[in-house]
């Protein structure tokens, strides 16, 4: 099947009702009873099968309501006989009273054979037409990119019209329902917005745009992309929030390597519904197919949010106002909204956690779903209190978290002193704190920890603007600290910063194995496996590494990680030298030896003493190119596959039970 991120391999037909196999076999020139007999004898190999130099075209005729629920029992006629040119093949067929009736959806398959593939498909388009049946339908394009080979179209350069109608199609009336009494005029060249008619005397306006980020790849990965409209809304109307506008009207931009109509309506439509949520009308878009300049995989998605305001409301942020003494207002986020998430990926990818799995702090959702909690609108709850001219500024938390954001509103004199531990932080900062580890102030500089919005209010207001918000639609305000002067370059000054976190999600885990490492050379290999060790879900600890050389470079990749080194000259009798190599591991408790670029050969004592207890790393795929030059054997030997093995270490040579293997291709010019 060709699909939007290429072609998939569904399954192989060789089923004698497939029409995959019905046209096939009409080209078939050999016994099909001596091909059966030589399958059951295994002499299949030595037994000569023809096929004829033709061309062949099946067409299916399918009834009515297939394949949901096919309309079945209606008379067939006009099926001509079989012949050297055309065979008709029954399936969803049976013999009544009344004669020949479908019984099926798939009703009939008209294969036809001629010197041409035009000649064979014309043959075929022709006895289907002939073929009578109510109800009955097929295709009558099967083989048009045959016959268009030689005519370049705009879809032969990988653009869809018919997909991106389609998707206008299926969006229009959500994106009509967004209309407002000044925006009636939607979609033209351009769109018209009277803002007389949306209240306005004396307007000005306020815009603001943002994209989502790699919020996207999360949404990919589990197939939700129903609240990304949310948080492309979210960004942009909240920004403009921040100046004391009313969003008045958005546009969004789309843009993909193979538009796929269901993905891009999904967003299009959760866009419509938060610019129905956030007042403003949805007056226009763009929907761009670009194969070559994004992959068919790969998509991205931006808005633009035009707002308004009267000339006569309080211009925010009424910076120069703020003054030490004002109080921090937080309104509550609904999560990550649409930031952070180049950090989330990377915590979730180092952990080894699916976006399928539970969340731990909800099993009843996965943890994708938390991830993707759409971005919180706040328009509606928010404008009175800022046209109310009792607030000095607002800041809405985004990427940079508190830490960035705040002092956008704020005078150079002054900072912000922020009581942690006094909002409550959501599990899910909580998790990706734990499973990071993140610390503490990275999380408060990154993710907006629980603050949507920051409201900078004097004290004497403080109760006047609670109760605004409370009245219109807020469910918690929480007083989050002071402006306060300004002693130090930082304009944000956290207090009892270990309050912010309750460190609910640290993995309680049994006992790591302690590991030893063996190394004689750069330590590449060595320094994934410690990266690796350094996780919350590994079972390893690595508690030394051991080299033959004085000089090998792993010695001070180990040492940069903490990791105690110790160097055992590669000098006398093997058995004496293993002997001290041996003392070392069981020295500190060692039960797992990996060898990661080991370049001795161990003694089969050793190997014994330490038996299913020494892992190697060996770059091919056992049991071919075994010994210290694998990868140069693999190459002139010509093979069109390598890869690596871990294996157990065995008496022999790059010869004990293989615990995993991954290949790699090999291209004509690698060395």
């Amino acid at each position: 099947m060709v699909t939007p991120k290429g072609c998939k391999l569904l399954e192989f037909n060789c089923r004698f009702g497939d029409p995959e196999t019905e046209v096939l076999m009409r080209l078939l020139d050999s016994d099909l009873y001596t091909i059966c007999v030589a399958c059951s004898k295994g002499t299949l190999a030595s037994t000569e099968i023809n096929w004829k130099a033709q061309n062949v075209v099946g067409i299916v005729l399918a009834s009515e309501g297939y394949p949901a629920k096919p309309t079945v029992n209606r008379r067939i006629q006009g099926i001509p006989e079989h012949n050297e040119e055309t065979v008709v093949f029954h399936a969803g067929t049976k013999i009544t009273e009344d004669g020949l009736v479908t019984s099926g959806g798939r009703v009939l398959c008209v294969v036809s054979i001629g010197n041409s593939f035009q000649e064979a498909r014309n043959r075929a388009l022709a006895v289907s037409e002939q073929i009578k049946f109510e109800g009955k339908y097929y295709r009558k394009d099967i083989g048009h990119f045959l016959l268009n080979k030689g005519n370049v179209s705009y879809s032969a350069s990988g653009v869809d019209i018919a997909e991106g109608n389609a998707l206008i199609a299926s969006i229009k009336d959500v994106c009509l329902a967004t209309r407002t009494p000044g925006t009636e005029s939607i979609g033209g060249f351009g769109a018209l917005v009277d803002l007389k008619a949306e209240g306005f005397n004396t307007p000005q306006l306020v815009i603001g745009m943002d994209g989502v980020g790699t919020k996207i790849a999360v949404a990919e990965a589990t197939g939700h992309f129903d609240g990304l409209g949310y948080d492309l809304v979210g960004m942009c109307v909240n920004d403009v929030l921040c100046h004391c506008a009313r969003p008045v009207a958005f546009l969004d931009y789309y843009v993909t390597g193979r538009l796929v109509k269901e993905e891009a309506a999904a967003v299009i439509r959760s866009i419509a519904k938060a610019c129905k949520e956030s007042g403003c009308a949805l007056v226009g878009g763009e929907t761009a197919e670009m194969p070559g300049v994004y992959n068919p995989g790969q998509w991205d998605v931006a808005g633009c949010c035009i707002g308004a305001r009267e000339a006569s409301w309080p211009q925010l942020p009424l910076t120069d106002s703020v003054s030490e003494g004002d109080v921090l207002l937080a309104l509550p986020s609904n999560g990550l909204h649409s930031n952070g998430f180049s950090l989330v990926r990377k915590i979730v990818s180092d952990n080894g956690f699916s976006y399928k799995e539970p969340a731990p702090w909800n099993p009843l959702v996965s943890i994708g779903e938390e991830l993707l909690r759409p971005t919180k609108l706040y328009v509606k709850s928010v404008i009175e209190a800022l046209k109310s001219g009792k607030v000095k500024a607002i800041a809405h938390i985004t990427g940079g978290g508190i830490t960035e954001n705040l002092p956008r509103v704020f005078p150079e004199q002054v900072a912000g002193e922020i009581q942690c531990g006094s909002w409550p932080v959501p599990e899910v900062f909580d998790w990706l704190h734990s499973n990071g580890p993140v610390a503490p102030a990275e999380m408060l500089k990154t993710f907006n920890c629980g603050v949507g919005l920051v409201l900078v209010v004097s004290a004497e207001n403080q109760e006047a603007v609670t109760d605004s918000l409370l009245e219109h639609g807020e469910s918690a305000i929480y007083k989050i600290g002071n402006v306060v002067k300004k002693t130090t370059n930082e304009q944000i000054v956290y207090k009892t910063v270990e309050n912010t976190f309750k460190y609910r999600f640290v993995k309680t885990q049994s006992r790591k194995i302690n590991v030893g490492i063996l190394i004689s050379g750069a330590g590449s290999n060595m320094k994934k496996l410690i990266e690796k060790s350094l996780y919350n879900k590994s079972n390893c600890s690595v508690r030394v590494v051991i080299s033959n050389k004085a000089d090998a470079g792993g010695i001070a990749i180990a040492r940069s990680y903490g990791i105690e080194t110790v160097v055992v000259p590669s000098v006398g009798e093997r058995e004496q030298y293993e002997a001290l190599i041996t003392q070392e591991l069981e020295k500190r408790g060692i039960e797992l030896i990996c060898l990661a670029g080991f370049m001795r050969i161990l003694t089969a004592s050793f190997v014994n003493r330490w038996k299913n207890r020494i892992i190697n790393i060996h770059p091919s795929l056992l049991p071919s190119f075994k010994g210290a030059h694998a990868v140069k054997l693999a190459l002139e030997a010509g093979v069109k596959v390598a890869g690596c093995t871990a294996h157990f270490a065995d008496v022999e040579v790059d010869a004990g039970a293989i615990i995993a293997q991954e290949t790699v291709p090999v291209y004509k010019d690698d060395t």
